[in-house]
């Protein structure tokens, strides 16, 4: 009977990729491993780590990976058409991947990029909602939070739920967001005290309050930019 290829199953237990993915978590393998996932078996002669090995070796790094063609796949011995494909469908999966995570990490460069990514969420609503930006050390967004949703004319705000998810999303610097129902975005007296004890906080924390942006109907107000931070 003719050999068979090498399936990742019947390697021996220090070569199986896709077990140790399963306790392990995809994270904890190595490039090899989860090239040997991918391509799943090799040939008679070789097992799928073995070829993982010889597909790295030929593009000499992970980062030239991309730009190998059908073609040039081929000609290495035990990737026919199909396992080809798969690692471009799967290197292309992993750019588009990036990308949409850019275009959703966008860069915050003036009062008028935050107020953008709230203006049509909050402009219309009937009560206040406030709401805070994190961002990393390049002032892209980390991530949108709610913090309260209050009645027509106040919020409710927990500073210590503020700072509590900075710290868990490792956020650099902040920015505080809330609307005012009536149109009107200039800051009432319980604004402009929430957001220096929320300034202070961040200071004690290392956490910069970076604006505090009113939501009007259609216009908003930077605190930064009236000179209220």
């Amino acid at each position: 009977m003719a050999a068979k290829n090498l399936t990742i199953k019947e390697l021996p237990q220090q070569e199986r990729p896709r077990e140790r993915l399963q306790q392990l978590g995809a994270e904890a393998l190595s490039n090899v491993e989860l090239l040997a996932v991918l391509l799943r078996t090799g040939t008679k002669e070789l097992s799928a780590m073995r070829l993982a090995e010889q597909l790295l070796s030929r593009v000499k790094s992970l980062r030239a990976l991309p730009e190998i063609t059908l073609e040039e796949l081929q000609e290495i011995k035990g990737i026919g058409l199909a396992k080809a494909v798969q690692i471009k469908a799967a290197l292309e999966l992993g750019k588009r991947l990036a990308t949409s995570l850019q275009e959703d990490r966008p860069q915050i460069n003036s009062p008028a990029d935050a107020a953008s990514l709230f203006m049509e969420e909050l402009r219309y609503k009937k009560k206040e909602y406030f709401k805070i930006l994190l961002l990393d050390t390049k002032n892209r967004v980390l991530t949108r939070e709610q913090v309260s949703e209050g009645s027509l004319n106040a919020s409710i705000v927990d500073i210590r739920h503020i700072f509590g998810t900075a710290l868990k999303k490792s956020a650099a610097s902040l920015i505080l967001v809330h609307n005012h129902p009536s149109g009107d975005p200039h800051p009432s007296r319980e604004d402009i005290r929430i957001t220096k004890r929320i300034k202070e906080v961040g200071e004690l924390m290392g956490i910069e309050l970076l604006d505090h942006l009113i939501i009007g109907d259609g216009c908003f107000l930077s605190f930064k930019e009236k000179d209220l931070l």
